[in-house]
């Protein structure tokens, strides 16, 4: 279909679009359609509960009421777009393997033949560097890493096989993109999770407290999503999205808690008494039915060291960050609860 030309203020002229977002009212996606929406760019919001998503339709995005197991009204969803964003996932840290497979691996699938139907030119699927996780260090990997053996979760073997199903439609224009711990305000899920802990007492130090971690201001995945619908050197592709910025884990949460006045004495635990501590809660949690308060996967996510390449992205995306994790930071602390 036709495109008009307009200019925003994160780059020169561009097409302006119909996009389809997925999960267009969750945190990541509400950001992505307000920058879209800042472009010029006409804008279609799928999912379950618009409330928090009234200053988007005010601005002009378009609520499209679906849910990713319902494959028919996915399908459906895709009508008229010109490119589709999939940001749409289950991520938490607990739940039923069905869930799981249901919206990440089934809902995949659904927007792949939405795409396929109705001829979209770009789809940009948001997945995860857990992916690659192996539950041991990863220092600057590529995309070039194998996916493990074994994933280290659930969540992360449902977004391998979304991945492998994205892989397997060539004939599907489609980028994926793997941002690494989003974080910003509105997040409910990394940095709210940590000082809900701290302030219960229930945070040690899970391990020697030196590990490495990449975070990623929730705006800069959102500037690279935007990117990956225009770059052509991307499609069929794969990219780390990062921070840039390799930072010391128990270092930012210490003077995240500093910030907040919450106490960031935080005594150093054993990895291995930790992982088999989350284990045990595993097992209770699979009898119980109640999420564990660690999995043996939370637990190697704090304790590892994990950063990740972002070179391909800085040379097929052109992207570089916005804004950096101490900015990031700073505009999280007074929505942090």
């Amino acid at each position: 279909m036709p495109m008009a030309e307009a200019f925003g203020r994160y780059g020169l002229y561009f097409p302006t679009m119909h996009i389809l977002i997925t999960g267009g009212t969750g945190f990541l996606g509400r950001y992505v359609a307000r920058m879209l929406l800042e472009r010029g760019h006409q804008v279609r919001l799928m999912g379950r509960d618009f409330t928090e998503s009234s200053a988007l339709i005010a601005a002009g995005a378009v609520p499209v009421h679906a849910d990713l197991r319902d494959h028919a009204a996915v399908i459906s969803a895709c009508a008229g777009a010109d490119a589709v964003v999939h940001a749409g996932a289950l991520s938490a840290p607990w739940g039923p393997r069905r869930d799981f497979l249901a919206v990440n691996l089934g809902g995949t699938a659904a927007v792949i033949a939405g795409c396929r139907r109705h001829a979209v030119s770009r789809l940009v699927v948001v997945s995860s560097p857990a992916v690659v996780f192996s539950g041991r260090d990863h220092h600057n990997t590529t995309e070039a890493a194998p996916y493990p053996r074994r994933s280290s979760s659930i969540y992360a073997h449902s977004k391998r096989l979304a991945e492998e199903l994205v892989r397997a439609a060539p004939d599907v224009p489609a980028v994926i993109l793997r941002p690494k711990a989003i974080f910003g305000p509105g997040d409910r899920a990394l940095l709210p999770r940590i000082v809900a802990a701290a302030r219960a007492g229930r945070l040690p130090q899970i391990g020697h407290g030196r590990n490495l971690v990449d975070i990623t201001y929730v705006e800069n995945v959102a500037h690279a999503i935007t990117l990956a619908l225009t770059a052509n050197a991307a499609v069929g592709r794969t990219y780390h999205i990062t921070n840039g910025e390799h930072v010391p884990l128990w270092d930012l949460i210490r003077e995240l808690l500093r910030r907040l006045d919450i106490p960031a004495h935080l005594p150093p635990v054993p990895l291995s008494l930790m992982l088999a501590a989350a284990a045990a809660m595993e097992v209770r949690a699979a009898l119980t039915g109640r999420e564990p308060l660690l999995t043996r996967y939370s637990v190697a996510i704090l304790a590892r060291t994990q950063t990740y390449d972002i070179s391909a992205a800085r040379r097929d995306l052109g992207y570089v960050p916005l804004i950096s994790v101490d900015a990031g930071v700073a505009k999280t602390l007074n929505h942090v609860v």
